[in-house]
């Protein structure tokens, strides 16, 4: 393909785009397909010849995006939101025309010091201590094992890294609550701390870690001679955006010489909004702190947002240097290979950048208050109705809620939920997931869709209402 005859297939792609942004709201939230269906369309062995671009596109349009979930669909709100927005995507064309590996800050100085600057707008935005730095990795699952991985080093002096955990001396300990995300499971076996050395923390009646019980399970372990490393808390946990009590954590941590992580990956972009800023108090005691960018700030995936207090503890713990990459900048630059997992890196500032500049601060918190408005609202239609109820309190723009009509057992309800949400997904006009909350079955509600609006919020409260009637009756 030459420039011009891309150019020729670039501006139909571009015009496609727009009317995708146009349009996704007609459109089915979720595909109409069976699992292979899509898989028996595409030829089952790469062709030995190029095909010309334009069938290429049209079976793109035939087969792929018929399967496609559309997460930027107004009517979306199972799981967290993944948004994009036209500023974003369009720093991403760019990205992907330079082609830059951006590991270091030679390889693309640009890059590096664009990087720079955007963790440091982050880090005003949602009110950071001056002494935090940061590096974009690709999501918080990434994030919260780099956190792993610097606590148990420095609980080891580094000797974890040199010789290896089991000459190491007495074994590690992790702490999180019941409610927190599956990513801290993994990355506590993927650090080499051992599942057996997960304590999973009790949670009070909102689903928020029990200081009391951290206590309790950090002196325990002491006691039998083990090494407390970290702490994971949330803010605002996946099956209900419930907080963790972050200031008495942080108190417990700083006595025991314990690193806290804080994973905030949902709900950290609400702490732009100055009357949201007390959910996150005591994040600033905290050892490092993660957020994604690509879930509630318009920037498309991958981008997600890793602070730390201590620097030379993330770079001593992630840095090697062969001489093959080592340049005569080293001693005066930032090279972000050396601040997590990865080697090489994609140039994920641009996007932030191009966002920020196109919303400002103010727009990005427009949108937010107008999603945690809108998830009040649907909670107060909860409350007003006899046969509902609230199963978690609302700080953001997740509604946790279920169906329950008198004269009911739990188990008689929980399926009661499960046929009432598979009714409302059936109609492909909205999507809602579930979780468990005390054991019991529960339906989340996640406003958080770029362009949803009170209309798209009343359209599922209907549907939701309407399968009510179908299921019970």
């Amino acid at each position: 393909m030459n420039p011009d005859e891309f150019r020729q297939h670039a501006h139909q792609l571009a015009d496609w785009m727009a009317d995708y942004f146009r349009d996704v709201g007609t459109m089915p939230v979720t595909p109409g397909v069976q699992p292979g269906d899509i898989l028996r369309q595409i030829a089952s062995g790469p062709p030995e010849h190029g095909e010309p671009f334009q069938r290429v596109f049209q079976q793109f349009r035939e087969i792929i995006l018929p399967g496609m979930t559309h997460w930027n669909h107004p009517g979306w709100f199972a799981y967290f939101p993944a948004n994009n927005s036209p500023p974003s995507v369009l720093a991403e064309m760019l990205t992907a025309t330079l082609g830059a590996q951006c590991m270091s800050w030679a390889t693309s100085p640009a890059a590096t010091e664009l990087e720079q600057a955007m963790m440091e707008w982050l880090r005003q935005m949602v009110d950071l201590p001056a002494g935090f730095v940061g590096a974009i990795q690709d999501t918080a699952s990434t994030a919260t094992l780099v956190a792993l991985l610097s606590a148990r080093e420095r609980a080891t002096r580094h000797d974890a890294g040199l010789r290896g955990l089991a000459a190491t001396g007495s074994p590690l300990t992790v702490y999180t609550s019941t409610e927190a995300h599956s990513s801290v499971d993994k990355g506590v076996k993927l650090a080499g701390y051992g599942l057996e050395r997960l304590r999973k923390v009790p949670v009070d009646a909102s689903y928020a870690m029990r200081p009391d019980e951290l206590e309790r399970a950090v002196a325990a372990d002491l006691e039998a001679g083990l090494t407390p490393a970290c702490v994971v808390a949330t803010v605002g946990t996946t099956s209900s955006t419930a907080v963790d009590p972050v200031p008495a954590i942080a108190g417990i941590c700083r006595r025991h010489g314990v690193w806290l992580h804080v994973d905030a990956a949902y709900a950290g972009s609400a702490a732009i909004v100055p009357e949201l800023r007390h959910l996150f108090d005591g994040v600033e005691h905290s050892d490092s702190f993660v957020f994604n960018p690509h879930k509630w700030l318009l920037v498309n995936f991958d981008c997600s947002a890793y602070f730390v207090r201590d620097r030379e503890a993330l770079v001593r713990t992630f840095q090697v240097t062969p001489e093959y990459l080592r340049t005569d900048q080293d001693r005066d630059v930032v090279n972000f290979r050396d601040w997590g997992i990865q080697l090489g890196r994609r140039f994920r500032a641009l996007k932030l950048w191009f966002v920020i500049r196109s919303y400002g601060v103010e727009g990005l918190r427009a949108m937010i208050r107008r999603h945690v408005e809108l998830a009040q609202e649907v909670a107060g239609w909860v409350d007003a109705d006899p046969d509902f109820e609230l199963m978690a309190p609302v700080p953001f723009g997740l509604v946790c809620f279920r169906y329950r009509p008198d004269g009911m057992s739990d188990t008689q309800v929980d399926d009661l939920n499960r046929r009432l949400l598979a009714r409302v997904n059936a109609a492909r006009r909205v999507h809602l997931t579930h979780t468990q909350l005390g054991g019991r079955y529960v339906i989340r509600m996640a406003i958080g869709q770029r362009e949803t609006a009170r209309q798209h919020v009343e359209e599922a409260w209907s549907l939701i209402r309407d399968a009510a009637k179908a299921v019970s009756s």
